[in-house]
């Protein structure tokens, strides 16, 4: 009779054991078991939340007398210098974002500095010319006012070229403005010229320094007529002559002369300032007196000034009465 050594092994059901539990459950229990050893007991737990809020109201009731107090001192004196060190070190590179930061801000307000600094630089220097066009302008409403004339102000935007051999301005006002050849250009310090060219929206100016320049004037004190000529000089040297009709009379030096006024008040109207006497001398050669006028108005610095336009021109810009008023 053959004795079997070995017995053949039986293949294992792949299905649920008798106790109806399958090997992925075990597994799982099995993970439970461990995550569960893991964690401390649940009277641990509760028992250390008791002992802290148990530390803390007894630290916030008790004050500098606080038990925790020498513990606290203590890790303070051990992790203080610790503290102090990590922060020096650390601070270099903490501090990179807020140097760059207040690096752009600095120049942001540098920036806004430089451009303030520029706008009251600009306005002071700028003061003094606004002061005086102030000036001129007031002063050319006391004009209008004071001869009983009405203006169109305008104001010189080019001198006439020296190949001209003439002595003209040209200013910003024409035809649009009522202007017209032949009327009186004045400003707030006397006579300036008369219109000679007339554009839409200019005019060109023959001033009284020029030498084919010719005016009636009238000495104030004696009230002699005589003639005005430019002798073709502008500036501090510039200076007019004036030949009196009547060669007895002789006029005084510092004698106002202002202008005649031609017929219908083309091209001069009556009773404008001119210059004042400086000299007077006698020509052998002719019968009358000849006297050096020096001009009231500065040529050189010639900006504001008024055409002479009857009362109720229609222009393109504001009107100074002959009461002084804007129209």
């Amino acid at each position: 009779m053959a004795v079997q050594l070995f017995e053949r092994p039986t293949r294992q059901q792949s299905g649920p054991t008798s106790s109806g539990r399958g090997p992925r459950e075990r597994r799982w229990r099995v993970t439970e078991r461990l995550e569960q050893r893991g964690r401390p007991p649940r009277s641990l737990v509760v028992a250390l939340v008791l002992a802290c809020l148990s530390l803390i109201t007894l630290d916030s009731t008790t004050g500098d007398d606080s038990p925790v107090e020498p513990v606290r001192r203590a890790v303070g004196e051990v992790f203080g210098p610790i503290e102090v060190g990590v922060a020096a070190v650390v601070r270099p590179f903490v501090a990179v974002p807020d140097w760059f930061r207040t690096h752009s801000d600095l120049r942001g307000r540098i920036s806004d500095l430089q451009a303030e600094n520029a706008r009251l630089r600009t306005e002071v220097n700028s003061a003094d010319y606004d002061r005086n066009r102030l000036a001129e302008y007031d002063g050319l409403t006391a004009a209008a006012e004071d001869l009983g004339y009405s203006l169109v102000p305008a104001r010189v935007v080019a001198l006439g070229p020296a190949q001209s051999f003439s002595s003209t301005v040209t200013i910003d006002a024409g035809s649009q403005s009522g202007l017209r050849p032949d009327m009186t250009v004045l400003n707030n310090d006397g006579l300036v010229g008369r219109v000679v060219r007339v554009t839409r929206t200019t005019a060109t100016v023959l001033l009284i320094m020029d030498p084919d320049s010719v005016v009636g004037g009238r000495v104030g004190s004696s009230m002699e007529l005589g003639s005005v000529r430019g002798r073709g000089q502008i500036g501090s040297t510039g200076r007019l002559d004036l030949e009196l009709i009547d060669e007895s009379d002789v006029p005084r030096q510092d004698d106002a002369v202002v202008t005649w006024g031609s017929e219908g008040g083309a091209p001069y109207v009556a009773g404008v300032p001119i210059g004042r006497v400086t000299a007077v001398y006698s020509s052998l050669r002719e019968t009358a007196q000849r006297a050096v006028i020096e001009p009231y108005v500065d040529f050189a610095a010639l900006d504001l000034v008024g055409v002479v336009v009857p009362s109720g021109t229609a222009s393109d810009r504001a009107v100074i009465e002959a009461d002084g008023s804007m129209r």
